[in-house]
């Protein structure tokens, strides 16, 4: 990749939102940012390799994009008031007060968190509004067909418009009713960043995790006494304190169990055990967040994979399994009951999962694994054929190809 790629790259990772957010309040319209922000993108891939890269890309990409919103509400408004439509093009004055949320990235995010749309569709709006996933990205993280993603996408988009949902900052007596949601998104945003989908990606993303992080920090300062995103902030920390020792020198993902512990991040550990600390202080039943926040808490207080407490884990587990009894969080579950009771116990447990998660590529590496440790390495290299087919990073598709290999 030539500088001038890595610079359109690193424009869009980190530009994208701030663009898109930009247009969304001043044209209040998510097609025409969303377009114009594309078009603008495009344009830097035409125009950046012959003129170089502006001193500020960010600033550049704006007012592009600006100015190919405009051209697309001439085009279209040619019928409509003149007056009006000058007024609404020219006047760079928000009509809406900043309010509680002073960031673009999170007002956008709350208005596509609408409770007016179904919760899918606002966890997919947003991702591609404000995270900038693509449509297959977002398909992945939701384990449904491109197609199906993007007719969500387009009917959550049309829904703001004939509902007449405003880009508004929801008043700080919203703010409660709305972040669970807001909650969701950065999760999936996170995931995304941490063990990316696409195999044309990075394995990790950094820009993505660091993205989540900022914006969950952001809403913490909003709603500082809510356990949930204090729990989802202390998760993430403990989660991307783990990614210095996340993808080998090789390219393959590497496991917890194989990870160099010393090459993760004390600082983001330290943080993340102090906000377990305090919620385990306040005395309030815990929320999804809060306990798999204490599930890394565990697993990132060992120094070597077998000092980990898993009766402990597997504790935990069974509480988030009546916090969120998900078919996924039971496969996690009996990934920890294979250290406590042995594989066989655990396989019998991801056996009864299959008809729900038969399309998802860790539901198999986990039988592949468990199948190994019984020794039954036709049947593990049969799961990890599946596994391999299903799964589209790059550094984990490596691991799985050498453990299938090793079978022999």
């Amino acid at each position: 990749m030539s500088e001038i790629e890595e610079a359109i790259t690193h424009a869009h990772h980190e530009e994208w939102a701030r663009v898109v957010a930009a247009l969304a309040r001043r044209f209040g319209d998510l097609d025409v940012a969303e377009e114009a922000a594309a078009e603008a993108f495009a344009t830097a891939v035409e125009r950046w390799p012959a003129d170089g890269v502006p001193p500020n890309p960010g600033a550049w990409l704006t007012t592009t994009a600006t100015r190919k919103a405009i051209d697309r509400i001439r085009r279209e408004n040619k019928r409509d008031d003149k007056h009006q439509e000058a007024q609404m093009v020219h006047d760079d004055e928000p009509h809406e007060p900043l309010g509680v949320i002073d960031d673009d990235r999170l007002r956008l995010i709350f208005t596509c968190c609408h409770p007016a749309l179904a919760m899918e569709s606002r966890l997919a709006l947003t991702l591609r509004m404000v995270g900038g996933l693509t449509m297959p990205e977002i398909a992945r993280a939701f384990l449904v067909a491109e197609s199906a993603m993007g007719q969500r996408i387009t009917r959550a988009k049309a829904k703001i418009k004939a509902a007449g949902i405003p880009y508004r900052v929801p008043s700080a007596a919203d703010l409660p009713a709305r972040v669970s949601g807001v909650l969701a998104v950065l999760f999936l945003v996170f995931n995304e960043g941490y063990l990316a989908t696409g195999p044309g990606t990075d394995p990790v993303r950094h820009e993505l995790t660091a993205e989540a992080i900022r914006l969950t920090r952001l809403i913490r300062v909003l709603l500082p006494a809510d356990g949930e995103v204090a729990g989802l902030l202390a998760l993430m920390l403990l989660t991307e304190a783990r990614r210095p020792a996340r993808v080998s020198a090789g390219g393959e993902l590497v496991t917890l169990d194989e990870q160099d512990r010393g090459a993760w991040d004390t600082a983001l550990i330290a943080e993340g055990h102090r906000l377990v600390r305090e919620r385990l202080a306040a005395g309030v039943a815990p929320g999804r967040y809060q306990i798999l926040a204490a599930i890394n808490a565990v697993h990132t207080s060992a120094r070597d994979i077998r000092d980990t407490d898993w009766s402990q884990v597997v504790a935990l587990y069974d509480q988030l399994v009546r916090v969120d009894p998900s078919p996924v969080v039971a496969l996690n579950r009996a990934i920890a009951v294979a250290e406590l009771d042995g594989p066989d116990v655990a396989l019998a447990a991801v056996d009864r999962l299959e008809d729900k998660l038969a399309g998802y590529h860790a539901y198999h590496a986990t039988r592949a694994d468990l199948l190994r440790r019984l020794g039954r390495n036709g049947p593990s290299r049969a799961a990890y054929d599946q596994a391999i087919e299903l799964a589209g990073n790059t550094a984990e598709t490596a691991a799985l190809t050498r453990r299938r290999d090793q079978l022999g």
